[in-house]
């Protein structure tokens, strides 16, 4: 369901707005138990919002434009009174005293709170296998992913148990989950949605951005978690156009850039690539000019993310000592034993993996070679988008190698991993906006995701696009069937 469908029930006033939510509650008691996509739900906070929307369409009032979606949030997004946990040990009782500005401009749009999402411990995996609270499974298949680590954001939206979700992409996490899904994901150009409230993780790659079941919903989420924050230094002050006005515009004569070397790479599933190809073939019928683009440096993404992300992880997870607030240690007598047994019971084995790697890349007499390299390299990656955008108005990618793989394929192997971001990670490096859009399924019945990556503060014209793709394509028209 999108969200004017459901609008037309509450216009129909055979349901009030309390009751249409109750209904989801209803769909997650029975259906999140097989994929663990909840931590946390609110359903008195839900009620309390709704019965207010009720209030106001039983007054006749203005009401807002988003009064009575359902919406979910990750938990590295902190909601006032609510716990908010990052599916963390370290943070399973944390309860922040103040509301993110994304979070809060939704519930100022009407929007109602159903509850908190499933991550990667710390918003850190590509597939919600490191959480403290247990694996979430893909709808499409609940014996593989979901991708991550906005897994279980995404995994609510294929199933049915919200209408959209907010998620965090540092270096995919909306997007590849999105495409694991089959669902719309959405990052936007950095600086465009405020990061305050956001538990950070790599603060110089870090976005928020909305995950929904079609393109026109996405615009809506993001036209009301845009704009300038004063307690975020580095959100923009830009204008946020109505994404909406725009959606259906012809794309014709439209140049849209196909990055050559993400076709060129041995880990590229054949029928992601035949999907991939067949969607190119398809925006060439809809009048659009497709060019090859060379980005040389595309490729050196995930081994320069590998070095920044978790160098900048290393400094942002130090106030996670035992101190203050989160998980402390009850079996050491002095400082010191009681902050780093803190640490280490405190964080699961990939949070402390990339806590190491990071401070390693920091250390003395290793920052030159690796962390001022790494961002010398990002530089270069984004001259190369800078030069492609000169001749391409938007370019086009597959969202990920593969479609969702098998739980515990990777367990013990986390550098192949990190090659699910091998696609995704360049747009975060370069702070650029990308969407990823169902654009088949493979012999399996799993979904395949199609990126498209525009130039800065460009979401209005990937919006429009993937908009005319969707509509075109019908994509989900003869959809297989969730196994749930």
């Amino acid at each position: 369901m999108d969200f004017n469908s459901f609008r037309k029930e509450i216009k129909s006033r055979n349901a009030s707005v309390k009751e249409l939510t109750n209904d989801f509650f209803l769909k997650i008691d029975s259906i999140d138990p097989k994929i663990n996509s909840f931590i946390n739900v609110t359903k008195t906070l839900a009620e309390t919002q709704a019965d207010h929307i009720d209030m106001l369409i039983k007054n006749k009032e203005v009401i807002p434009k988003l009064a009575g979606i359902p919406i979910a949030i990750k938990d590295n997004i902190c909601t006032k009174g609510v716990v908010t946990t990052c599916s963390s040990k370290m943070l399973k009782n944390f309860i922040p005293p103040y509301e993110s500005t994304a979070s809060s401009n939704l519930w100022s749009s009407g929007g109602i709170c159903l509850g908190k999402t499933n991550l990667d411990e710390f918003a850190m995996g590509s597939s919600t296998e490191t959480s403290f609270f247990g694996t979430t499974s893909n709808p499409w298949d609940t014996n593989r992913v979901p991708g991550g680590s906005s897994g279980g954001s995404a995994a609510a939206v294929a199933a049915g148990l919200c209408l959209a979700s907010i998620g965090s992409d540092t270096g995919g996490s909306i997007r590849q989950p999105a495409s694991f899904c089959g669902v719309v994901g959405l990052k936007p150009t950095y600086g465009r949605v405020s990061r305050w409230g956001l538990i950070a993780f790599a603060s110089s790659l870090d976005q928020i951005g909305p995950i929904t079941n079609t393109v026109s919903d996405a615009a809506e989420i993001l036209y009301s978690i845009s704009g300038k924050d004063p307690l975020d230094s580095t959100c923009l002050d830009e204008n946020v156009p109505n994404y909406l006005k725009n959606l259906d515009q012809s794309i014709k004569g439209l140049k849209i850039g196909v990055i050559d070397e993400c076709f060129d790479h041995k880990g590229l599933d054949p029928e992601v690539k035949e999907s991939v190809c067949s969607s190119i073939e398809r925006f060439r019928s809809l009048g659009a000019e497709i060019l090859n683009i060379k980005c040389p440096r595309f490729n050196d993404g995930i081994a320069t993310y590998y070095v920044i992300a978790p160098s900048e992880a290393s400094a942002n997870l130090a106030r996670y000592d035992g101190v203050k607030y989160g998980y402390r240690s009850e079996s050491e007598s002095n400082l010191i034993q009681m902050t780093s047994k803190s640490r280490a019971e405190g964080f699961g084995d990939e949070v402390q993996r990339r806590i190491l790697i990071g401070t390693f890349a920091l250390s003395a007499g290793y920052s030159d070679a690796y962390y001022k390299k790494a961002q010398q390299v990002r530089t270069l990656i984004r001259n190369d988008f800078d030069n492609a955008f000169k001749k391409v108005d938007i370019l086009l990618t597959p969202t990920c190698p593969t479609t969702a793989f098998l739980k515990g394929d990777f367990v013990n192997d986390p550098l192949s991993m990190y090659l699910s971001d091998l696609l995704t990670v360049p747009v975060n490096l370069a702070g650029l906006p990308a969407i990823s859009i169902p654009c088949g399924f493979d012999k399996k019945g799993l979904p395949i995701g199609l990126q498209l990556i525009g130039n800065v503060l460009e979401e209005e014209k990937i919006l429009n696009v993937a908009n005319i793709f969707e509509k075109d394509a019908n994509v989900m028209k003869n959809r297989p069937n969730l196994k749930i």
